[in-house]
């Protein structure tokens, strides 16, 4: 059990500083011509990790953005062959298919408030797609 101590005051083991955490997409930065709508509504979601991380840690809250890449879910099903091609051609390090348990995990380290001295971080939950590589 580990107590946490802010402004002088210990926080019980069951009480934890409140948490912000925005799911939005590696889409956020990679244009996607045929979803130009969710590709702007993605890169504005991900301003607010920033934003409010700045407004919010002087009151102990910190914020974080989980980035998933290629998840197989029920909005990839349809381009599933085009993508099954490109993670075995290497467009990801780590050649397979993100699952909804790989998102659920990063959130729940921070759930978990494994991360108590980061605010502002952005998690790539995308099989290493944000890496840039020769």
């Amino acid at each position: 059990m580990i107590e946490q101590v802010e402004d002088g005051k210990t926080l019980g083991a069951t009480q934890q500083r409140p948490k912000i955490v925005t799911i939005s997409s590696i889409s956020a930065y990679t244009a996607s011509t045929n979803r130009g709508d969710y590709c702007i509504a993605k890169a504005a979601l991900s301003m607010l990790t920033p934003l409010y991380a700045s407004r919010l840690a002087g009151h102990g809250i910190n914020v974080y953005e989980i980035r998933p890449g290629v998840i197989a879910t029920d909005m990839t099903g349809p381009v599933k062959d085009k993508y099954d091609k490109l993670i075995a051609e290497g467009l990801t390090p780590i050649q397979r298919w993100g699952t909804p348990e790989d998102v659920g995990k990063a959130v729940a380290a921070i759930a978990q408030d494994l991360l108590p001295f980061s605010t502002g971080e952005v998690l790539n939950v995308d099989g290493g797609f944000h890496l840039r590589r020769l």
